[in-house]
Parts: structure tokens; sequence; C-alpha cells
């Protein structure tokens, strides 16, 4: 008997609830329908004021870019030996139509900061990074230690390490980078145009 009370109540809980659910979406469709017709016809407005916006698709992707996410579009990693060339390729990309942004450590790391802090930031900061390849860096552990940074960054990221060879010989190249395909530097010009090029790729 206990039993059947139970269901009973239940029963009469359940049929109450579903009336006034009902009751309440009786009482008010054209409320409800309005708010959808509103929201419809905000979200069509949104939509128009979009398409009618004065602003061009290429002011959109220049501002909005992936590019700005980042400070630096290249860090340039090299031996200091190797400044002066170094010099040269950011001057030249710099005064590209792009105006890429380069990462020079002598020039761009704030005084007072420490070296490693200062390299780490770049490193995380920029899209690619250029490995300037020669005898020097080779011998340098601390170019060591700035190719290791990038590739602990993006270990696999294709075109994001750049690695550019000058005066070494394909035995020595870095058994980190050897997965990864590299510009031989014998005509400067052509050497920073293929740098460039793969920037923006």
């Amino acid at each position: 008997f206990a039993g059947w009370f139970r269901r009973l109540l239940h029963k009469s809980k359940s049929s109450s609830a579903e009336s006034s659910l009902n009751s309440s979406r009786s009482a008010s469709p054209s409320r409800s329908s309005s708010s959808t017709e509103n929201s419809t016809s905000t979200s069509m407005s949104l939509v128009r004021s979009v398409h009618l916006s004065p602003t061009s698709v290429s002011d959109i992707s220049a501002s909005g870019s992936a590019r700005w996410a980042k400070s630096y579009d290249v860090c340039i990693c090299h031996s200091e030996v190797d400044l002066e060339l170094v010099e040269e390729l950011v001057s030249y990309l710099e005064s590209q139509p792009e105006s890429f942004r380069c990462f020079l450590q002598l020039r761009d790391a704030a005084p007072g900061s420490a070296v490693v802090t200062e390299l780490c930031d770049a490193v995380q900061n920029s899209h690619c990074w250029v490995m300037l390849i020669t005898p020097d860096f080779l011998q340098d552990p601390w170019c060591k230690y700035q190719m290791h940074q990038a590739l602990a960054e993006a270990p696999m990221a294709n075109g994001r390490t750049i690695p550019v060879l000058k005066d070494v010989d394909r035995k020595d190249y870095p058994r980190e980078l050897r997965n990864l395909y590299y510009i031989y530097m014998a005509l400067k010009e052509n050497s920073f145009r293929q740098i460039r090029d793969t920037i923006m790729r």
C-alpha cells in the first residue's frame, strides 16, 4: 500500500510540473518567437554591418594577422665573429617591403638583462630562427646553446628553423639539424634573397 501511495504522489508531482511547463510555454509563445526574431534580426544586422564596413580585407589581414602575435619575425643566431655579415643580412631583411622585424642580440637585448633570459625571450617571441652556421659557430658553445633553444621551442617546425651554411662542409653540418634542408651561402645576394623567401613562406 505504501509503494502504491508513493507512485501516486510521484505521478501527481510530475504531471503538475508538466502542466506548469506547458502553461508557461503557451502563455508566452509570442514573447519567445519575438525574442528569436529579435536575436535573428540582431545577428543579421551584425552580419550586414560587417559586410558594409569600409575596412578592406588587406587592412584586416595586416593588423590582425598571426604575424603580430610575436615581437619578431626572425631571430638571427650567429657567432660574434660573423657579426658584420649578420648586420648586412639584418639590414637587407629590414629594408624589404615587408619590413621584417629582426632580433639581433647585440643591438636588441635590453641592457642589464640576463643574457640567457634575453635569448630565450627572443627565441619564444620570433616566428623564424636563422642559424648562420660557420666554422666559428661550430666552435662556440654559446651558439650551440642558441641552436638547442630554437630546436626546443619547436623541434619539428618546418620552415621555422632556417640553417644557413657558410664555409662549412656537409659532413660538419650539426647532427641536430640533419632533418632540415639548409641554404648554402655562396653568393651573398642570392643567399639573402633565399633567406627572405623562406621567411615569407
